[in-house]
Protein backbone atom coordinates (compact mmCIF):
# COMPACT_ATOMS: atom_id res chain seq x y z
CA UNK A 1 0.00 0.00 0.00
CA UNK A 2 1.27 3.51 -0.75
CA UNK A 3 1.80 5.58 2.04
CA UNK A 4 0.45 8.67 0.34
CA UNK A 5 -1.32 9.92 -2.95
CA UNK A 6 -1.17 12.72 -5.21
CA UNK A 7 -4.41 13.82 -6.41
CA UNK A 8 -4.21 15.47 -10.02
CA UNK A 9 -6.61 17.22 -11.11
CA UNK A 10 -6.90 19.14 -14.63
CA UNK A 11 -9.32 21.80 -15.47
CA UNK A 12 -9.93 21.32 -19.49
CA UNK A 13 -11.08 23.43 -22.21
CA UNK A 14 -14.99 22.85 -22.79
CA UNK A 15 -15.97 19.71 -24.81
CA UNK A 16 -11.93 18.11 -24.87
CA UNK A 17 -12.35 15.27 -22.93
CA UNK A 18 -12.75 13.11 -25.67
CA UNK A 19 -9.77 14.82 -26.84
CA UNK A 20 -7.23 14.61 -23.89
CA UNK A 21 -8.19 10.89 -22.92
CA UNK A 22 -7.15 9.96 -26.60
CA UNK A 23 -4.26 11.72 -27.04
CA UNK A 24 -3.21 10.50 -23.38
CA UNK A 25 -3.99 7.08 -24.02
CA UNK A 26 -2.38 7.03 -26.87
CA UNK A 27 1.13 8.75 -26.53
CA UNK A 28 1.42 9.92 -22.75
CA UNK A 29 0.24 6.82 -20.42
CA UNK A 30 2.68 4.14 -21.01
CA UNK A 31 5.58 6.58 -20.07
CA UNK A 32 3.56 7.59 -16.96
CA UNK A 33 2.79 4.42 -15.73
CA UNK A 34 6.57 3.48 -16.33
CA UNK A 35 8.23 5.64 -14.55
CA UNK A 36 5.46 7.02 -11.46
CA UNK A 37 4.43 3.21 -11.10
CA UNK A 38 1.78 3.13 -9.40
CA UNK A 39 -1.66 4.51 -10.96
CA UNK A 40 -3.99 4.61 -8.24
CA UNK A 41 -7.42 5.94 -10.64
CA UNK A 42 -8.14 7.86 -13.69
CA UNK A 43 -11.39 9.54 -13.85
CA UNK A 44 -13.24 12.12 -15.96
CA UNK A 45 -16.24 14.05 -14.26
CA UNK A 46 -19.36 13.55 -15.47
CA UNK A 47 -21.48 15.13 -12.31
CA UNK A 48 -20.34 18.35 -10.64
CA UNK A 49 -17.40 20.57 -11.99
CA UNK A 50 -17.46 19.28 -15.75
CA UNK A 51 -14.18 19.18 -17.98
CA UNK A 52 -11.61 17.78 -15.47
CA UNK A 53 -9.42 15.01 -15.49
CA UNK A 54 -8.61 13.37 -11.81
CA UNK A 55 -5.99 11.21 -11.50
CA UNK A 56 -4.27 9.45 -8.51
CA UNK A 57 -0.38 8.33 -7.75
CA UNK A 58 0.88 6.53 -5.46
CA UNK A 59 3.95 7.13 -3.70
CA UNK A 60 6.23 5.50 -0.62
CA UNK A 61 7.25 8.89 0.20
CA UNK A 62 7.21 12.67 -0.84
CA UNK A 63 11.09 11.51 -1.95
CA UNK A 64 9.68 9.17 -3.96
CA UNK A 65 7.05 11.02 -5.61
CA UNK A 66 9.88 14.48 -6.49
CA UNK A 67 12.55 11.52 -8.14
CA UNK A 68 9.99 9.83 -10.10
CA UNK A 69 7.83 13.07 -11.33
CA UNK A 70 11.91 14.60 -11.96
CA UNK A 71 12.30 11.60 -14.07
CA UNK A 72 9.08 11.90 -15.64
CA UNK A 73 9.67 16.00 -16.72
CA UNK A 74 12.83 14.69 -18.20
CA UNK A 75 11.95 11.69 -20.64
CA UNK A 76 11.44 13.01 -24.18
CA UNK A 77 8.36 11.15 -24.65
CA UNK A 78 6.30 12.47 -21.95
CA UNK A 79 8.34 16.14 -22.88
CA UNK A 80 6.62 15.42 -26.94
CA UNK A 81 3.19 14.27 -25.01
CA UNK A 82 2.88 17.38 -22.61
CA UNK A 83 3.43 19.63 -25.88
CA UNK A 84 0.36 18.97 -27.28
CA UNK A 85 -1.28 18.05 -24.02
CA UNK A 86 -0.96 21.98 -21.94
CA UNK A 87 -2.90 23.94 -24.78
CA UNK A 88 -6.12 21.26 -23.85
CA UNK A 89 -5.55 22.68 -20.24
CA UNK A 90 -6.89 25.40 -18.82
CA UNK A 91 -5.78 24.50 -14.50
CA UNK A 92 -4.05 21.95 -12.89
CA UNK A 93 -4.03 21.41 -9.06
CA UNK A 94 -2.84 18.70 -6.86
CA UNK A 95 -3.12 17.38 -3.24
CA UNK A 96 -1.28 15.09 -1.03
CA UNK A 97 -3.91 12.77 0.35
CA UNK A 98 -2.70 10.67 3.72
CA UNK A 99 -4.85 7.51 4.26
CA UNK A 100 -6.67 7.21 7.38
CA UNK A 101 -5.26 4.72 9.95
CA UNK A 102 -8.26 2.17 9.65
CA UNK A 103 -8.16 2.65 5.46
CA UNK A 104 -7.42 -0.50 4.04
CA UNK A 105 -7.78 -0.80 0.51
CA UNK A 106 -9.61 -3.47 -1.04
CA UNK A 107 -8.09 -6.71 -2.39
CA UNK A 108 -8.20 -7.31 -6.19
CA UNK A 109 -10.39 -10.10 -7.56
Amino acid sequence: MSKFVDERIYTLKAGQVPVFLKLYEEEGMEVQVRILGRMVGYYFTDIGPLNQIVHMWGYDSLDDRYERRKLLQAAPQWQSYAAKMRPLVTHVENKILVPAPFFNPPKPG
